[in-house]
């Protein structure tokens, strides 16, 4: 299949942002006397939307969540936003996307606000026509949500001929809420099962197996 438009995740799919993420939830946490040492526990919060990760993960209400989510980002705007790296490969799999002519953009529930500065910081903007994350107050940070905006600003395209690319269930099941394929990375933070049991259109283990795919 060749798709002509391609959304691509990016916190696990474009770059690895574990040290970033992890120490601004770490940097969250202790400001609620949750003092966790440990980095690798806290792994699951990169991909969601931190204020349902809060939630979910250390019982926190509604409220404490939206806080989390304040003292998140007084670490992450100062340090973890760029305590971040792009996977081997990926420039140069964006690059023969782009010289093949296809539509490169960003899908993430990231704040956009983010997502662009840490885009021009790894010299990745020129490959994309756009990118499109959540808003700061809160909204827009589903999946489904962020990927439906985007096609409704997709003039003369085919939902055939549009792919999402991802590394956690959130991606695929946004993607399939809107009736689009979906590529899901092993190689992010999606444990297999996750990945198998949202059913993606594909699975592959590498960027050279995701570019094998999307260059057709």
């Amino acid at each position: 299949m060749s798709y002509e438009v391609i959304l691509f995740d990016l916190d696990g799919t474009l770059t690895d942002p574990k040290i970033g993420i992890t120490r601004s939830v770490q940097y969250a946490l202790a400001k609620f006397n949750i003092y966790e040492s440990e980095l690798d526990k806290l792994v699951p919060f990169i991909g969601p939307p931190l204020v349902e990760s809060f939630q979910e993960f250390y019982s926190l209400s509604k409220e404490q969540a939206a806080a989390g989510v304040g003292y998140y980002r007084e670490y992450f705007t100062k340090a973890g936003i760029f305590e971040n790296a792009v996977y081997p490969g990926i420039k140069e799999m964006l690059a023969l996307l782009a010289a093949a002519g296809k539509q490169l953009i960003i899908a993430t529930s990231k704040p956009t606000i983010y997502s662009e500065q840490i885009v021009e910081h790894f010299g990745l903007t020129q490959f994309f026509q756009s990118i499109v994350g959540s808003n700061l107050d809160g909204s827009r940070i589903d999946k489904a949500e962020i990927i439906e905006y985007i096609l409704s600003g997709l003039a003369g395209f085919d939902r055939k001929n549009v792919v999402m690319v991802g590394d956690r269930k959130h991606d695929i099941l946004g993607a399939q809420k809107n009736d689009l394929a979906v590529i899901a990375v092993k190689y992010g933070y999606g444990t297999a099962a996750e990945l198998q049991a949202a059913k993606p259109t594909y699975i592959v283990s590498t960027v050279n197996e995701l570019a094998e795919i999307l260059r057709v």
